[in-house]
């Protein structure tokens, strides 16, 4: 039977263009290249990153209590202790990311290259595709945290439901090699109005606040960031000029990070931070890259 060579080559070409669209088979995935990927979809795949942007465990003030729980939960876990997903909620810019990371590469220092953690950040957008990702690092010999920062959901977004699934209840349930980590500004990961209609509107409202509310359940372990004090922003300032080598007299110093917060109308570590890179341009003083 001849064919025509056009139609030969359409189909060549519809087929090389299914293949591209194939998840990558986690024999395809070296994870040996890097402690930290971030997931991507269409097409599926682990995008390592080389240097994560990162700050010192030392350097996170203020967050003493959280920080000592998630530390301990992360080195359980990867020593194939029992471990909770974690949820990591409140005030923004106290550090919950910065938390994370640091942890992560804390728990890296004392462990052997074959036996590290890998981090792997998934992006809110991307959580309907968690399942895919958990399929492909399932076999795998390491142990990972699958990381979401800034996780919530609005109005109409049945997104959670599947993330409800993975963390626990459903079939294949949560794979024993990995652990679930998730910052929000937002204890319930849902705004309070969307809970309160589904009060108002439901046929049973306290079964359907609780649907909403089951999901930050499948966290077992909560940790809350609150506003910090003029004392513990004033030790993060002084924490960052320490270790960044800053020439500068303590009084003025303080002086202008009370001022600098002032402007911006809160204190948190992310504004010490800010306020220390606009010190260290206009001293001319360059950064530490470490």
């Amino acid at each position: 039977m001849s064919t025509d060579p056009d139609i030969l080559n359409q189909l060549n070409r519809i087929a090389n263009a299914l293949e591209s669209m194939t998840p990558s088979r986690l024999s395809d995935v070296d994870f040996d290249q890097a402690d930290a990927f971030v997931w991507q979809t269409e097409p599926d795949t682990f995008q390592p990153v080389p240097h994560v942007n990162r700050v010192a465990l030392s350097l996170l003030k203020g967050i003493g209590h959280q920080g000592t729980q998630l530390l301990d939960n992360t080195r359980r876990f990867a020593e194939n202790l029992p471990a909770n997903n974690a949820l990591l909620w409140g005030a923004r810019g106290m550090g919950k990311s910065s938390l994370v990371k640091a942890a992560h590469a804390e728990v890296n220092e004392k462990r052997s290259d074959t036996a590290r953690l890998k981090l792997v950040e998934i992006h809110r957008e991307d959580i309907d595709s968690l399942p895919n990702c958990l399929s492909l690092i399932r076999e795998s010999a390491h142990r990972f945290i699958i990381f979401c920062d800034d996780l919530s959901f609005d109005h109409d977004d049945t997104s959670y439901k599947s993330l409800k699934a993975v963390l626990e209840g459903g079939i294949e349930g949560r794979p024993d090699n990995v652990i679930f980590y998730a910052t929000s500004n937002r204890r319930h990961l849902m705004p309070r109005d969307m809970m309160e209609n589904e009060r108002s509107t439901a046929i049973n409202p306290s079964e359907a606040v609780e649907e909403k509310v089951s999901l930050s359940d499948r966290f077992g372990l909560w940790l809350g960031f609150h506003k910090c004090s003029q004392d513990d922003y004033l030790e993060m300032v002084d924490g960052y000029v320490t270790h960044h080598g800053l020439k500068i007299e303590a009084d003025i110093l303080h002086a202008e990070a009370l001022e600098w917060s002032t402007t911006r109308g809160s204190r948190s570590g992310r504004v010490a931070w800010q306020f220390v890179q606009d010190l260290a341009g206009r001293l001319e003083q360059p950064l530490q890259t470490d």
